[in-house]
């Protein structure tokens, strides 16, 4: 997990603030402990108040080869990446088209912050000119977050590559570029964004066995009590015949539970499957009593296979 220096949100300035006073950064701390300590805790969801929260976790943790639109706020168009080559945070071609990566090599306590930073460094460089964002990610980036740079009312539209071929898309590549790109692509595993849910993502890292890796929008607690219920009231939380919940992790704030799955069917098979298991945890989720004993126990037993990666 990522080390808890300083906060990459940019210091209000000391003077004249009551060290007991809450902190102006809005952490709900006294800002003695927060910024007046030079310590503060660290954005645990960095991609809330962006559409397709969600998927923005799976395309920084889950998903190998995949792109987005983005809009900026003051309309122009950027195409977010899962990775760019060499993990660059951002890259600009000679046409224009400027790229934003969105799986770092380095990150800070706010990795909104770290992506906005590449982001606002692209949209001041030359067209074909390296960006240089400054230092990212360590003690904390200096820019904006992405909530302040990005059109938070432009929907999130994720596609999925078979390959990294998008990276070198209208350019002449040299010898090395493209030998890069096959060493790339030898990593990919193949994945599938089941259509109609929300960052569900099917992937078959080998021949014996495939997952369905889901980020749940849901806060955590409300969605570990509604699979809690379905679990103690005998209402299965696997997907379908062969399938085995396999645990969950957290990434992001979010929680994403993982399904093993036959390897011999295809991702499509699970959409269906997963429509129906949505509906019943749609369902769990409208209760609000407090668990009873069964459930509690169904809760702990969740508790005890899931684990924290971000």
């Amino acid at each position: 997990m990522a080390s808890r220096k300083r906060s990459s949100a940019p210091a209000a300035a000391s003077e004249g603030i009551n060290p007991k006073a809450p902190c102006p950064c809005g952490s709900g701390r006294r800002y003695k402990h927060c910024h007046g300590s030079g310590y503060a805790p660290p954005v645990i969801r960095s991609f809330e108040g962006l559409p397709g929260e969600a998927d923005w976790v799976a395309l920084r943790e889950l998903v190998p080869a995949a792109t987005a639109t983005l809009r900026t706020t003051e309309g122009r168009e950027v195409t977010l990446a899962s990775v760019l080559p060499g993990g660059s945070p951002a890259l600009v071609r000679a046409n224009g088209e400027i790229m934003l990566g969105v799986q770092l090599q380095n990150s800070s306590d706010d990795v909104s912050r770290d992506l906005g930073t590449a982001l606002a460094a692209a949209l001041e460089a030359p067209s074909g000119a390296p960006v240089d964002p400054g230092p990212i990610g360590g003690a904390g980036s200096a820019g904006p977050r992405l909530q302040e740079v990005l059109d938070t009312t432009a929907p999130l539209e994720v596609t999925v590559h078979d390959d990294f071929g998008f990276w070198l898309e209208g350019t002449e590549p040299n010898a090395a570029a493209k030998a890069g790109l096959e060493h790339a692509n030898e990593a990919i595993l193949p994945t599938v964004r089941l259509a109609g849910l929300e960052a569900a993502y099917w992937v078959r890292p080998g021949d014996e066995r495939a997952h369905l890796r889901w980020v749940r929008p849901e806060p955590e607690e409300k969605l570990l009590d509604a699979l809690a219920r379905l679990r103690a009231a005998g209402e299965s939380i696997l997907l379908g015949e062969g399938t085995r919940y396999a645990g969950a992790f957290r990434a992001h704030g979010l929680v994403v539970p993982v399904w093993d799955l036959p390897a011999d069917s295809a991702a499509e098979d699970w959409a269906e499957p997963a429509t129906q298991w949505q509906a019943r945890l749609e369902q769990a989720l409208t209760v609000t009593e407090p668990l009873d004993a069964d459930e509690r126990r169904a809760r702990a037993g969740l508790l005890s296979r899931q684990i924290t990666i971000r």
